[in-house]
């Protein structure tokens, strides 16, 4: 007959016990906790969203935030300074100066908009042929890219206004063509990278023609990064216009415009400097708020 002895569980000197039992795991915070905690590790993405914002709803719904009318003239009230009335002062002419700077918002957003719109459509469409189709016409693009990209934007968005005419859509078509090579050459990019994946050769196998083959993978495939540079050029075409503004190519006067503004206040910038101040600052706080709403998202596809 064998006996069994239990020693028991023994712990030795200078030895851990035994582990405890593994506790339930945490429950997970409400989500208003969460969203604030979001907030308030992202409130500059916060603030620069809620910045685009403002001056997307003064592009749109001017009179909801400006009750004066920004073509009235007050010889009587001219260059007035900031008060409870005119938030931003008076012009020249004794224009409520803030009106005009709400005002402004659909001319510099509408014709940034559509400087983007042309970079991108035209852009897109060049990069999307030379990364598809390749040798003679991949490089006759390329060099055309090449010699755009030669040339300061600026100054060649200057040269095709005088070609095409003073005003805020010209500036804007003027500000798209030379937005072209920057998006060719990042579509190219794209789609050199996409021709060899292996949904675009499954596809090319099972008979689908090149268009579907753009259009289902190619172009969906490539909307990420051009995202990220939308929202980049969208601030340079905002500065550009609204030069070209400053310097009479652009919007022309009695219409508001913040490179217009700037440049009706010039002539003050020593006795009445809020003429240039103010408009300045709105150009400034928009371009810094839309480049870094582009860092966000280029860092975010980047992780």
């Amino acid at each position: 007959m064998t006996t069994v002895v239990d020693t028991g569980s023994v712990t030795r000197p200078g030895t851990d016990p035994a582990p405890a039992l593994e506790q339930p795991a945490a429950r997970e915070r409400p989500l208003p906790v969460r969203a604030l905690a979001w907030l308030g590790g992202h409130w500059t993405l916060v603030l620069a969203v809620a910045v685009v914002a403002l001056v997307l709803a003064w592009a749109v719904v001017p009179g909801a935030f400006a009750s004066h009318d920004p073509l009235a003239v007050d010889p009587a009230g001219k260059l007035r300074a900031p008060s409870a009335e005119h938030w931003f002062g008076t012009d020249q002419l004794g224009r409520d100066l803030y009106s005009r700077v709400v005002h402004g918002a659909r001319a510099s957003l509408s014709g940034s908009a559509i400087a983007v719109a042309v970079g991108a459509v035209v852009g897109s469409l060049l990069g999307a042929l030379a990364g598809w189709f390749g040798g003679v016409l991949d490089a006759a693009i390329g060099r055309g890219i090449d010699v755009l990209l030669s040339i300061p934007g600026f100054l060649l968005a200057i040269t095709i206004v005088v070609l095409l005419g003073f005003g805020i859509v010209q500036a804007a078509v003027a500000v798209g063509l030379t937005m072209t090579a920057t998006f060719a050459r990042l579509i190219r990019s794209e789609v050199l990278r996409a021709r060899t994946s292996t949904y675009v050769e499954a596809a090319t196998t099972s008979g689908a023609s090149t268009w579907d083959i753009l259009r289902r993978h190619v172009v969906p495939n490539s909307i990420a990064p051009t995202l990220s540079l939308v929202t980049v050029q969208l601030g340079i075409a905002i500065i550009w216009i609204a030069s070209l503004s400053f310097l009479g190519l652009g919007a022309q006067p009695p219409d508001p415009e913040w490179g217009r503004l700037v440049s009706d206040g010039r002539n003050y910038i020593a006795s009445r400097g809020w003429l240039t101040l103010w408009p300045g600052l709105t150009v400034v706080a928009v371009v810094l708020a839309t480049n870094h709403i582009s860092h966000h998202l280029t860092r975010r596809d980047a992780s």
